[in-house]
């Protein structure tokens, strides 16, 4: 008598189901909002006239648990300043097949030059194009910001871009 109940109680399963809606998500349709504080893909920042953040400490790849962060840096010069300070990172990258998404990296940036995006769409169907290069990574350029490498504006230091006092673009020295 009991497995006929359970047989029963099984049929009745089914016969619901067979009548209530099904819940289907429209993912690429349309795309649930992710918190705020979400952990995603990563983005390197610029000053507001067009200067990278980063000055190539590897301070970042130093704390990453996961060793998925590759910078090599170097020098500045007159002639090609891509950061304020003496260095930049002139390779950037980070694999994604071994980030974690912990944010220790962030937490290490001394510039802030790193941060994570609410973007979450990074799948691939090919391994190579899940390593972000530094053209994946760098924010883009708004209006008003000039295209590095360029000079700082005249009179100003390193020093007055890691305290928030540089806003604009560069000015043209006649």
């Amino acid at each position: 008598m009991s497995k006929l109940s359970d047989a029963l109680g099984g049929f009745l399963v089914t016969g619901k189901a067979m009548f209530t809606k099904p819940v289907t998500e429209q993912y690429p349709d349309v795309k649930t909002p992710t918190q705020p504080r979400y952990h995603g893909r990563h983005q390197l920042n610029r000053h507001p006239d067009g200067l990278e953040k980063c000055i190539g400490c590897e301070l970042c790849a130093w704390a990453c648990p996961a060793d998925a962060i590759f910078v090599e840096g170097a020098d500045n010069t007159e002639d090609a300043r891509y950061s304020p300070g003496e260095r930049y990172g002139r390779v950037y990258q980070i694999n994604y097949l071994r980030c974690i998404g912990c944010g220790l990296c962030i937490e290490a940036c001394p510039t802030r030059a790193l941060t994570m995006t609410n973007d979450y769409e990074m799948a691939d169907d090919n391994r190579r194009d899940l390593i972000y290069g530094k053209d994946k990574l760098l924010a883009p350029l708004q209006p008003g910001m000039d295209t590095p490498p360029h000079p700082m504006p005249p009179g100003s230091t390193d020093e007055d871009y890691y305290l928030g006092k540089v806003t604009g673009a560069t000015q043209e020295v006649p």
